[in-house]
């Protein structure tokens, strides 16, 4: 089924264009032309929070911060093995799914560690790319409340999908 998928729509397009009396290859030019302008304008934002994510997980100071906050995250029941995947998750994809694979080697897929790691990446985003993306093509400039109100939900939501996997 999977290998219709992109058949179908692009015969979806095709007829909708149709329909509306658009010229399909026209528009196909328009919107390429907008994706070259949008990769042109984000790839200053995106380079700097890549070079930044890196330099913080490559100097260590990811390792560090995670050893010290350690002994909080136990007092909200998240076990200290995962304290690295929680800084990195929201800062960058590739950096803690690498640690998430490094957890699934260490402690298995299916122990409460992997589980809860599971759900750590599986339920929360890349908060800083996702901001860096949508503030560098809006007109708000003001980040006062956006970031740290989408820091508290993601760790919310970790600390809480977390303590029901002790019930499940």
């Amino acid at each position: 089924m999977s290998a219709y998928i992109i058949p179908i729509i692009f015969l979806v397009v095709l007829l909708a264009s149709f329909v509306r009396r658009k010229e399909p290859y026209g528009g196909f030019i328009d919107g390429a032309k907008q994706a070259v302008d949008l990769t042109i304008n984000v790839f200053p934002y995106l380079l700097a929070i890549m070079v930044a994510v890196e330099a913080f997980r490559v100097s260590g100071a990811s390792g560090y911060l995670a050893n010290a906050v350690a002994p909080v995250l136990e007092k909200v029941g998240l076990p200290k093995e995962l304290a690295e995947l929680l800084f990195l998750r929201p800062v960058s994809g590739a950096g803690s799914l690498a640690i998430l694979d490094g957890i699934y080697k260490t402690y298995g897929a299916d122990s409460y560690i992997g589980r809860c790691a599971s759900v750590i990446y599986g339920s929360s985003e890349t908060v800083f790319y996702i901001s860096t993306i949508y503030f560098s093509q809006s007109k708000v400039r003001n980040l006062r409340y956006a970031i740290p109100v989408a820091l508290v939900a993601t760790y919310s939501g970790c600390i809480i999908g977390c303590a029901l996997l002790r019930f499940f």
